[in-house]
């Protein structure tokens, strides 16, 4: 590897400083691309745990063995490296399953949202209340990437989303108030559903499990969920990730009708 470096060196004034340039400008872009997708997630301390590995084979198997004729280990270090390869395809699963979902939300596959107006104001409407009487709350927001497999872990309702049935499922003591409500095509599809919890170490620690379930579903997909924390009954919301909080019941809704229109990104 390191001869072929050298061979690449001495190559440029062949390729031209140009189109050298626009190679190491194009590496350098897919690089941040990467960074920007893994920070904050495991991925990222994964990644760099991969890239000392890496530099420790290039420079044991490669450099010194090369550099002292020992061919039976430089044999080594080809297998190494496709060995790496291969199994950071199994130890990035999480990512790369996210990147694909993320591939998916391109814009002609957006499908048609029910009217927002419909879908908005009842919940708004029931997280103003949740808030006011501080219970907690956790509701996810389907937009292009199907939540199938969250409402399949829930109790399914298919229900016409209403302040009165909403405040009713988080009531403390009921059965279904413990975990998230999913809605889908302006209808509540399900109740009690599981939502995977994110290991991001950008989430305060000081926050609960409904604060990191909002923010573990938003990475995996396009939904907006939204928080009430019980504690406070301060309102928060979980988009591609990020976690905003600190949001009045007018915030949200100004929010919540930019994000499910189509197309639509929070400002």
């Amino acid at each position: 590897m390191w001869q072929i470096v050298q061979d690449y060196l001495k190559r440029i004034p062949e390729y031209g400083w140009g189109k050298v340039g626009f190679e190491l400008l194009l590496i350098g872009l897919v690089l941040y691309v990467v960074w920007r997708f893994l920070r904050g997630t495991r991925g990222l301390r994964l990644m760099r745990g991969l890239i000392v590995i890496l530099v420790s084979l290039f420079l044991v198997l490669d450099v010194l063995a090369a550099h002292f004729h020992l061919d039976r280990i430089n044999v080594l270090f080809s297998p190494m490296v496709y060995l790496i390869f291969f199994g950071s395809l199994v130890v990035f699963q999480p990512e790369l399953r996210r990147a694909l979902m993320r591939l998916g939300e391109a814009t002609w596959l957006r499908r048609f949202i029910s009217d927002t107006q419909q879908t908005t104001a009842p919940i708004v409407s029931a997280v103003r209340s949740l808030s006011m009487n501080k219970i907690g709350a956790l509701i996810a927001i389907e937009r292009q990437v199907e939540l199938g497999s969250i409402v399949e872990n829930g109790v399914r309702m298919d229900a016409v989303i209403t302040p009165e049935l909403l405040r009713t499922i988080f009531w403390p003591g009921t059965a279904l108030h413990d975990l998230g409500v999913v809605i889908q095509e302006g209808r509540i599809a399900a109740a009690a559903c599981q939502f995977p919890l994110t290991d991001s170490d950008q989430v305060d620690p000081t926050l609960g499990s409904r604060h990191r379930a909002a923010v573990g579903l938003s990475e995996d997909c396009d939904a907006v969920v939204i928080v009430v924390s019980e504690e406070t009954g301060n309102i928060s919301m979980a988009v591609q990730g990020k976690l905003y909080r600190g949001l009045t019941p007018e915030a949200l809704d100004r929010d919540l009708k930019r994000l499910l229109e189509i197309g639509g990104k929070r400002e």
